[in-house]
């Protein structure tokens, strides 16, 4: 069974969905305001592994992601670039897809934008002031910490600590009021927020990023839903005031399972552009590396572990990349039909569990690598003596594993178009022919010369005994952007 480690109650849980046949999970998006750095892709690729393996293992997943395109980053950052708020989010969402497509990050079945769900989050405050969790004062309406029942439980914030655990709830929201321990649920207008309101019940104003959250997964998921996700920077405050008002409003506990991935660093510190180590997809592609190959890099490090990033991470993936790949090919290449001694069946069988009870041990996917690797050795030691179909077996096993790595057939299928591209091309068809006909014609120097101008055209030509030939790809080409 899958065993996952909840932050709620800090030890690794048995995974029982609410519904045995349908998980509904959730995790907090972008706040479209920049572009995304690795450190927020790392988030959206263990979602990405869960997602998947939860597939895998036999669930529908009913998956939402939110977009934060209202908060006190993207109302700055629009009037700093003299755009409407929704010209400039729209821009850093569009971006932050490409990103997730270019990952292979598959998408959750509805991106729901805060701009768009005022109704829902005002709806939501005014259950909290009628229950009496809300007051107004100066126009915007607070939540009261002192009244939530266990607040603080997730992030282990004791009642001792709550004016500490308060204040720092205000700093890092970027909210400015006088009582210190409660926090904003609505922002009443002010002359800085321009023409970014919404005239409604509640006031005149805008909504706290808190509330958001709780409005727009409760609408698409219900009151009580199985898996919440973010990154650790995310359960203080957050996570931990997404708790306090949902369940004040619902009377209902939240969320079941709340999962969250540790912080990448880059040559052990923390990434930020005064440093001049922060990275975007684009910078990863601009050093010549393939982006599939930084989702390689993002899920051999388990999920909870600090991720230390340099870019010599990089080499070991195209090792890993390249050992899979020429194990794929050398497959394809396989023509026998005949029978013989090699259990394909049985050694895929005895793979798949491995894999299965690395992943059901908190998502261990560098074990379950290590499985991957394993079957690969034994299956290449015998790939002499394979059939055809054990071939299209083991072939067929890799890319069933894929459905949760999710980088392997991409790669493949890429190499794949590049070689059918080249051979297409004139000047490789007529290089190819010519070769073919110098080998027959015994001239064998001038072939071999053919044979380097191939090569720098990433063609690879491989002569067999009988007289024939096979061409491949250069497979550092694909693993480069």
């Amino acid at each position: 069974m899958l065993r996952l480690y909840n932050t709620l109650s800090k030890k690794i849980e048995v995974f029982k969905p609410l519904n045995k046949k349908e998980v509904r999970m959730y995790n907090c998006g972008p706040t479209v305001y920049d572009y995304a750095h690795i450190g927020n892709l790392r988030s959206y690729v263990f979602v990405d592994l869960l997602k998947r393996y939860l597939r895998y293992s036999g669930y529908k997943v009913k998956h939402i992601t939110n977009i934060t395109d209202v908060d006190d980053k993207t109302i700055k950052g629009s009037r700093q670039s003299r755009q409407s708020l929704k010209e400039y989010t729209d821009f850093y969402l569009k971006e932050f897809i490409k990103d997730i497509k270019t990952l292979n990050v598959e998408f959750p079945e509805k991106m729901p934008r805060a701009a768009k769900h005022i109704n829902e989050m005002t709806d939501l405050i005014k259950i909290l002031l009628k229950k009496g969790y809300a007051y107004e004062s100066d126009h915007s309406i607070y939540f009261k910490i002192s009244k939530a029942k266990d607040y603080g439980k997730l992030a282990g914030v004791k009642k001792q600590d709550l004016n500490r655990a308060a204040k720092i709830s205000v700093i890092e929201d970027e909210y400015k009021k006088e009582n210190m321990s409660d926090f904003a649920l609505w922002k009443g207008w002010k002359p800085e927020d321009g023409d970014v309101f919404w005239k409604t019940k509640i006031g005149k104003g805008r909504p706290g990023w808190h509330i958001e959250c709780s409005a727009m997964s409760m609408k698409y998921l219900g009151k009580s839903f199985d898996i919440h996700l973010g990154g650790i920077d995310l359960i203080f405050p957050h996570h931990t005031n997404e708790i306090a008002q949902s369940e004040s409003a619902t009377n209902k506990k939240f969320v079941n399972y709340w999962l969250h991935n540790a912080h990448l660093l880059v040559n052990g510190e923390k990434m930020s552009k005064s440093l001049g180590n922060f990275y975007t997809l684009k910078d990863i592609a601009k050093k010549g590396y393939n982006p599939l190959l930084l989702r390689l890099i993002l899920l051999k490090t388990h999920y909870r572990k600090t991720l230390d990033f340099s870019f010599e991470n990089f080499e070991e993936a195209k090792s890993i990349a390249e050992k899979i790949l020429n194990f794929l090919l050398s497959l394809d290449a396989l023509k026998n039909k005949k029978e013989n001694n090699f259990d394909a069946e049985q050694k895929i069988s005895q793979s798949r569990i491995v894999f299965k009870k690395a992943m059901n041990d908190d998502l261990n996917a560098s074990r379950a690598f290590s499985s991957i690797f394993e079957f690969i050795g034994e299956a290449h030691k015998k790939i002499g003596e394979m059939n055809a179909k054990q071939a299209k077996m083991a072939k067929d096993y890799i890319f069933e594993i894929d459905n949760v790595f999710g980088f392997i057939k991409p790669l493949y299928d890429a190499y794949k178009k590049r070689l059918s591209g080249a051979l297409k091309n004139p000047k490789i068809k007529k290089l190819l022919e010519k070769r073919a006909k110098l080998r027959i014609e015994r001239q064998y120097e001038t072939a071999d010369k053919i044979r380097e101008k191939l090569l720098q055209e990433d063609i690879v030509v491989k002569d067999a005994a009988n007289g024939g030939f096979s061409v491949a790809l250069k497979i550092d080409r694909i693993l480069q952007s």
